[in-house]
């Protein structure tokens, strides 16, 4: 017996016209029966709302750029559902090489959703992975994870969604080699809590709010990401009144944090490349700042700042770059609890005057 569902043996047509959702969630359905794999050959197959099964893999053909979607692309075409593909209860499935472009519809639309009630709602490891996909153009959140226990996200690129890029509530995550770029809020947008979570190796850009976005939670390692144009701070922990616990920050790359234009700096130490507030227990060490405008040479130069600390306890920052990190001071620090700021190598500077 095959193990494997072909979609375009169930009547799905790559013609970009076709509505496909029956015949592909025929084959979803049939590899739910004997931990299957769905394959997708390149094509553009339109689609509403569909559900993967527990231990099936959804199989695509990558093939992304930057902009273009390419080979098999996932098109939605039902601006009245609440995602794309809904992953809740499919435990340890896998979506690999797939292309999921929202077509702009709908308000609040996700392109792939898991959600339970409570925390823990499905007793049990979530454990789906996403790998080598596009997620991109959806009214919501690129990925949407509510109350989710252990995921992997892995070399995709979540592009132009009205909402997150990732969007996270829930704990046990591997972030690693991603592309958020242009995301309406952040690039990952943390919820309720957001705890034992590894993001390495991503590239962080021109995201409207925040590049990383955590108000509650601990145990995070941020480690070798390169944070660039983000409007608002590369990476904000524990504002609003939240409390962030135990996060080693290392090896990153901040640049040209705090883009003004696009109002998301609604107070002046928004215009930073790090944010803390209420942060206990951190390390912000090795990591690259540096101020900057935009592409060729346009735009406002920022931040501001480069790191702000307000209301924080056992918080090193030392070891950083900081050679026109910022453009009024590199460190804001409130003087309340018992932080620790120092040695970091460099000076804050003003701009360059345009020739």
């Amino acid at each position: 017996m095959s193990t494997i569902f072909d979609i375009t043996n169930y009547g799905a047509v790559g013609d970009g016209i076709t509505d496909c959702t029956a015949a592909i969630q025929a084959a979803m359905d049939a590899a739910a029966q004997c931990m299957g794999e769905i394959l997708v050959p390149p094509g553009t197959y339109m689609t509403g709302k569909l559900k993967m099964g527990p231990k099936t893999k959804l199989t695509g053909t990558s093939t992304w750029a930057f902009g273009p979607y390419g080979g098999s692309i996932f098109m939605l075409n039902d601006p009245h559902v609440d995602c794309m593909i809904d992953i809740t209860g499919a435990f340890g499935c896998q979506i690999h090489g797939m292309n999921l472009h929202g077509n702009s519809l709908g308000e609040g639309i996700h392109g792939i959703k898991l959600y339970w009630p409570k925390y823990n709602g499905g007793s049990s490891e979530d454990t789906p992975t996403i790998d080598d996909c596009k997620v991109g153009h959806f009214t919501g959140d690129g990925l949407h994870f509510e109350h989710v226990w252990c995921f992997s996200v892995r070399h995709s690129q979540m592009y132009h969604n009205a909402g997150a890029g990732l969007y996270i509530d829930g704990w046990d995550a591997f972030i690693l080699d991603n592309w958020f770029s242009g995301n309406g809020n952040c690039g990952i947008l943390g919820g309720p809590v957001v705890a034992s979570i590894t993001a390495t190796g991503n590239r962080v850009e021109w995201n409207r709010n925040a590049g990383f976005a955590f108000q509650r939670g601990d145990s995070v390692n941020i480690t070798g990401n390169f944070f660039d144009r983000s409007y608002g701070p590369a990476l904000r922990l524990g504002y609003n009144d939240g409390i962030f616990r135990d996060a080693t920050i290392t090896g990153n790359i901040f640049r040209r944090s705090g883009k003004p234009e696009e109002g998301c700096i609604k107070v002046p130490y928004d215009s930073c490349h790090v944010q803390l507030g209420g942060v206990e227990n951190t390390v912000i060490q090795g990591n690259t700042f540096k101020y900057g405008r935009d592409d060729n040479g346009k735009g406002v130069y920022s931040p501001n700042y480069s790191v702000v600390a307000e209301k924080c306890d056992y918080v090193i920052i030392k070891d950083n770059t900081m050679h026109g990190g910022a453009l009024v001071e590199n460190i804001i620090y409130d003087g309340q609890g018992h932080n620790v700021v120092t040695g970091n190598l460099g000076e804050a500077m003003p701009a360059p005057q345009d020739e």
